[in-house]
């Protein structure tokens, strides 16, 4: 089984819609959809926007459906002159750049108890998920998310994470999807396409650019499971 997991509706309606005998199930405040794509079991939510409600998604859908990857679609900002809108980017890793406890000595990013800074994806499956994006038209910039609960819309918070953490990406749920899947040992793939320069620009780029940059990421998952679904 394929899971995916999206922070909005825009960015997980193209999917839902192209679901097969789906049937709606609610567990603790979520709903997940469960169906098939060309044959392939898959089960999809929208968890919510921030690490907590991407936390409680993942954690829940590990539990109840198993699946054997994750992936987790929808939009970011661009933290890297390189990256253009609606480019489509594939995470190597992950990196919760608000994670602090640096007063205790630690590097800024370092998660206790587990001691990670980075929560790499995994490597085949991503490979396997840019050759998708290719299919799609796009050419995938494969590089390094980093999450936090805000909304990246100021240059100079932009060019500290990037530098900081030599991201090149910047949203709100990877990292925390990415954590919980390293804890519980599953696989996770994270797709992203680029709606906004998460600069002083973005507040006006975002609301534009959401719903085009969401259906490229999910055209690249609905290639992605008709390719390797379970």
């Amino acid at each position: 089984m394929t899971g995916i997991i999206a922070a909005m509706k825009t960015e997980l309606e193209l999917i839902r819609n192209k679901l097969d005998n789906v049937t709606e199930e609610k567990h603790g405040g979520l709903v997940f959809y469960r169906g098939s794509y060309k044959g392939k079991e898959t089960v999809a939510a929208i968890c919510g926007i921030g690490k907590v409600y991407a936390s409680m998604c993942a954690e829940a859908m590990t539990l109840l459906y198993a699946p054997d990857v994750i992936i987790n679609t929808g939009v970011a900002g661009a933290l890297s002159d390189k990256l253009h809108m609606l480019d489509c980017t594939v995470a190597d890793k992950c990196v919760q750049y608000d994670m602090d406890t640096s007063p205790l000595g630690d590097p800024v990013g370092f998660v206790s108890g587990i001691s990670k800074i980075y929560f790499p994806a995994d490597k085949d499956l991503s490979d396997r998920f840019a050759e998708c994006c290719k299919k799609t038209g796009k050419e995938p910039v494969v590089c390094t998310v980093a999450s936090g609960d805000a909304f990246v819309a100021d240059t100079k918070k932009k060019k500290w994470i990037s530098k900081e953490f030599g991201a090149s990406v910047c949203d709100m749920e990877s990292a925390a999807i990415a954590h919980v899947c390293t804890v519980n040992g599953v696989p996770f793939i994270i797709s992203r396409c680029i709606s906004d320069g998460a600069d002083d620009g973005a507040k006006f780029d975002f609301p534009t650019m959401c719903g085009m940059a969401a259906d490229i990421s999910s055209n690249a998952v609905l290639e992605f499971i008709e390719r390797y679904g379970g």
